[in-house]
């Protein structure tokens, strides 16, 4: 198996499988390409809650901003799992969520095609060699050097201070539900609490509520998040990825 995962949108993620299909006849299976464009943090943020419920496989990522700089493409195998992605950190969380060290390989990267779509023409044929050779033989590859570590990025944590958590919208995902970094612990005994400043009830699912009314929940993420049933959170509560969020019992 080979997931993809991308902000390519269509038709993109084509060319890359089909690289990739020239290749190997690895299975492969698509975990999203309709992420926010060039957002690597929601890239990470969304790969450290899909990954780990993989079997282990090779993750081909590219969420890339930098393409055509000098940034480096790598390898990030951890345990039987590995990534092929641009050097930006965005497999750096998921990488802390699966159990195994974190060894990293740089992919010497030689004339692509192109200088945009490092995509089709450098990760999708690494990814493909990866699978074949194996993860536990990434070393016998002649195209990828040991490295000593590749960019990190860590989803920023939420301070609690008494009875108040300060944190920020990590993400929005197609519902429109904010997901923040605030622990859902914090508000498993509340019956409603203050989100800057405005009160909104705390059950456990959105039917809970009235249709169009608000509510926080906490998913399957386990953070608290801000939604509205059959409605956009993110709107109702006035807040987009980055903002913070003070949430008070």
């Amino acid at each position: 198996m080979i997931t993809l995962t991308s902000d390519f949108g269509s038709p993109y993620p084509a060319a890359m499988k089909g690289v990739v299909l020239q290749r190997t006849d690895a299975r492969l299976v698509d975990i999203a390409h309709d992420l926010p464009r060039q957002d690597v943090r929601a890239a990470a943020f969304w790969l450290r809650e899909v990954v780990p419920h993989y079997p282990p496989t090779v993750h081909l990522v590219v969420v890339d901003p930098g393409v055509g700089t000098d940034r480096a493409a790598v390898v990030v195998r951890v345990g039987d799992h590995a990534f092929v992605a641009p050097d930006n950190g965005v497999v750096r969380p998921a990488a802390r969520a699966l159990d195994g060290e974190v060894e990293v390989f740089e992919i010497d990267v030689e004339n692509p095609a192109s200088s945009t779509f490092h995509g089709r023409d450098v990760f999708a044929p690494a990814a493909a060699e990866v699978h074949e050779a194996g993860v536990e033989n990434i070393e016998s590859l002649e195209n990828v050097t040991p490295a000593a570590d590749c960019v990190d990025l860590t989803l920023p944590d939420a301070t609690v201070e008494g009875d108040v958590a300060h944190g920020e919208v990590l993400v929005v995902d197609d519902f429109g539900n904010a997901i923040t970094n605030v622990p859902g612990g914090f508000v498993a005994d509340a019956a409603s609490v203050l989100v800057n400043g405005e009160r909104a009830p705390v059950e456990p699912s959105y039917a809970h509520v009235a249709v169009g009314e608000r509510l926080v929940t906490v998913a399957s993420h386990e953070n608290v998040e801000l939604a509205v049933n059959r409605g956009r959170g993110a709107d109702a509560f006035d807040v987009r990825p980055g903002d913070s969020v003070d949430v008070e019992r």
